[in-house]
């Protein structure tokens, strides 16, 4: 039987969080899978024959969207069933990440129109069924009965009406490597997770050149551990410092304020159980503003300052003023003594 599911929440307020960016949004309906207990999740670009992207899609394989908690999962804003849950309900029992209800209405920021199509365990059975919003209408979404039981739990979101800033996914390496980035500590904790966007596996060992782990001591005693990945690559998310609860989720990021003046881009990881109770107190987004997170962001920077130095002086006298010569070349002189090494490598091989 059709019904309506109506928020409670403004619609402008609805509406803001549909004005996230593409890949927040990707990321939120990742973690949504992972809440699910996903084993698997894809994220997929549909694309037509003259390569726009006709609609994105995010499968899993996960236990399903309860339809008796349908009412509670897509008709508030600001609180979750999540809150009441220390972890996943299937075998796995993964620590929650979302717990305040938005995640979904982040699926705006994609297209116009979304459906989420699930099924789930019903008794000795499955029973299938499809939520649809519209961006137009964001504050009711359509509950509708499938014809016939899909083959297994697990639910996909199809967006259509796709929006032109989702043209910034077509890139899925840089995209891949960003992803990489955020779950990174989570995909360590929980190995038997995959994830894959446009097919490339999202892995932070392939994109990760060193990771490095040190332990930030404040004068009080409290402790907490800095992982250092270096990422082969550079990338937009390139020298920041993101605060994680043990279990790997990220609770609030920053840039770090520290050049590592190496080529490569680099994430420094703060992780530890206060960190948790920082977040609730919304002390972590104060940054500075609050004493505590402040003396972390201190301790940290010197840590990675020294880290950096160490790498610096690990390089010959060479290798640094060849360094600093081809830094102060123009393109069109970095591009010539590419072609000459090129030219020079084949003739050897």
């Amino acid at each position: 039987m059709t019904r309506d599911i109506y928020v409670q929440a403004k619609a402008d307020h609805i509406s803001s969080l549909g004005r996230a960016t593409p890949l927040s949004a990707v990321e939120e309906l990742v973690w949504n899978a992972l809440d699910a207990d996903a084993r698997e999740v894809r994220v997929d670009l549909v694309q037509n024959a003259l390569g726009g992207i006709d609609a994105v899609r995010v499968s899993d394989d996960g236990t399903g969207i309860d339809i008796l908690r349908s009412e509670e999962t897509f008709g508030s804003l600001g609180g979750s069933w999540k809150l009441q849950e220390a972890g996943t309900t299937a075998s796995c029992h993964r620590r929650l990440h979302g717990r305040h209800g938005r995640g979904r209405f982040k699926a705006f920021a994609l297209g116009t129109h979304v459906e989420w199509r699930t099924t789930m365990k019903a008794g000795d059975g499955l029973l299938s069924y499809t939520l649809s919003g519209d961006a137009n209408n964001p504050g009711v979404f359509h509950v509708a009965p499938a014809e016939s039981p899909g083959p297994a739990t697990g639910t996909e979101v199809y967006v259509t009406g796709v929006r032109a800033t989702v043209e910034s996914l077509v890139r899925p390496e840089m995209v891949v490597q960003t992803l990489a980035a955020k779950f990174a500590l989570y995909l360590k904790a929980y190995p038997g997770v995959s994830v894959y966007f446009c097919g490339l596996p999202v892995s932070p060992v392939i994109v990760q050149k060193k990771t490095t782990d040190y332990t930030v001591r404040l004068e009080s005693g409290q402790e907490a551990k800095l992982e250092v990945i270096e990422w082969r690559k550079k990338f937009a998310g390139k020298g920041r410092i993101v605060f994680c609860g043990r279990d790997g989720f990220t609770l609030h990021e920053r840039p770090s304020g520290v050049r590592s003046g190496q080529p490569f881009s680099y994430t420094a990881y703060l992780v530890g159980s206060r960190f948790g109770e920082l977040a609730a107190e919304n002390a972590l987004v104060m940054d500075e503003l609050n004493p505590e997170v402040r003396m972390y962001l201190d301790e940290a920077k010197k840590v990675l300052k020294a880290h950096f130095l160490a790498l610096g002086e690990e390089k010959s006298e060479f290798e640094r003023e060849w360094e600093e010569r081809i830094a102060s070349f123009s393109k069109e002189e970095r591009r010539t003594l590419y072609l000459m090494l090129k030219k020079f490598l084949r003739a050897k091989g």
